[in-house]
């Protein structure tokens, strides 16, 4: 039964060294333990506001990023559309210029046709004028010849003179 009565001598010599234990922790132990526990919950807290503001800022550039890329997307197709309008304006002014091109050649080679058509045909009446007095010249010739010949025509063409 001694271990479960202890004398008062052991519960007082107990008691002073388990006092004397807590002293010399909190002087020597708890003080340095809770500062440490201190600043740890300092740093953490620190570590969680640079984080949150870590966030916010990569919200903050994520938001901007997006901006910006709609900003270039939006100018992007306004250069496409003006180069597309300006394509097609080159286009439709080629398209006229050629047009123009092309009727003025008509319109040259046309000229240039008649010209020729009418400088053959100046040439085939001289062509034929010249041929019909060779032919004239040597049907006459053919008929003077004969002295005959020449007498009966006088007298057709006499004829001819009388009864018209």
């Amino acid at each position: 039964m001694e271990l479960v009565t202890p004398s008062i001598g052991l519960v007082f010599w107990t008691a002073l060294a388990f006092i004397c234990l807590l002293i010399l922790l909190r002087k020597l132990a708890w003080k340095p333990i809770l500062g440490a526990i201190h600043e740890r919950e300092q740093s953490i807290d620190e570590a969680l506001n640079k984080a949150e503001l870590a966030k916010q800022e990569m919200i903050r550039l994520t938001t901007q990023n997006q901006d910006l890329m709609h900003q270039a997307r939006a100018e992007r197709d306004e250069i496409l559309k003006e180069a597309k309008t300006l394509k097609d304006g080159i286009l439709n002014e080629a398209k006229k210029q050629a047009q123009l091109e092309g009727a003025k050649l008509i319109e040259k080679a046309k000229i240039e046709i008649e010209n020729q058509k009418k400088v053959a045909l100046a040439e085939v009446k001289g062509q034929v004028s010249t041929l019909s007095l060779e032919i004239a010249e040597r049907v006459l010739r053919n008929q003077l010849d004969d002295k005959g010949k020449q007498e009966a025509l006088v007298a057709n063409l006499l004829k001819d003179v009388e009864l018209n």
